[in-house]
């Protein structure tokens, strides 16, 4: 098992490439085994361990104020509903990230930019958010590429802020993201607060999004949910893993 990744996110160095908002967020996740998920990495990035196995997140929330450099949203492209197949990485620096297996967005030309200028596996979906008192419904439905993928998520989330426990922690504490530009890895810092997390309780799920990109799970998620108002978080500019 490597060193878990620091509970506060190392300063940024440089200039911010874009910032954002994450709101209204919900983690779940399944337990891997590391040989399952390493395929699905990019080249010179393992999979983050944590007492002998790995996971695959899946995120519904709100993305709101999206814009280059600092304090520079763009209006309505900036803001969408979005939800990740996420897996844990890290590298030969010891850098613990995230790789995106699918996001799922709203907005076609921002998934356009995405997919084409920055190489992540962005997908245009129909999206929706219920709230009804303290129970949140999220449902999507794919609509480019492999049309037709849906995923229907409803948890009841709790009323008080929670102590992180260290799988909390290890989950959620993640400074950067992994991905894969012309055959070569490459990681992206970003810095926020830590995740103001409430309990949550999954009440329905029906998703195809996680075993589509080549995860087997089945069932509810075993690990505790989690839910989050949000946080801001700025992106430095991405380098050579």
């Amino acid at each position: 098992m490597t060193a878990g990744p620091p509970v506060t996110a190392p300063p940024l160095n440089g200039r911010v490439l874009f910032d954002q908002c994450w709101t209204d967020l919900a983690f779940m996740h399944w337990p891997l085994d590391p040989d399952l998920v390493a395929p699905h990495l990019p080249p010179g990035v393992r999979p983050d361990v944590i007492d002998g196995v790995t996971y695959v997140g899946l995120v519904p929330f709100h993305m709101r104020r999206v814009g280059l450099g600092r304090d520079h949203p763009v209006p309505y492209f900036g803001d969408f509903l979005e939800t990740n197949v996420r897996l844990y990485s890290v590298d030969d620096v010891g850098r613990h990230g995230v790789v995106f297996r699918s996001l799922e967005a709203s907005r076609l030309a921002t998934v356009l930019a995405a997919r084409w200028i920055y190489r992540l596996p962005y997908v245009w979906s129909r999206m929706r958010v219920n709230i009804d008192g303290d129970i949140w419904t999220w449902r999507s439905r794919r609509r480019w590429p492999d049309r037709g993928l849906t995923s229907h998520i409803a948890i009841r989330v709790g009323d008080d802020l929670i102590e992180p426990t260290p799988l909390d922690v290890w989950l959620t504490a993640r400074w950067g993201l992994h991905h894969e530009v012309a055959g070569r890895a490459v990681w992206t810092p970003n810095e926020h607060p830590p995740w103001p997390l409430r309990s949550a309780e999954v009440l329905e799920i029906s998703d195809e999004l996680v075993t589509a990109a080549g995860l087997p799970v089945s069932g509810p998620p075993p690990v505790p949910t989690r839910f989050t108002t949000g946080v801001q978080t700025v992106f430095g500019w991405p380098r050579r893993a």
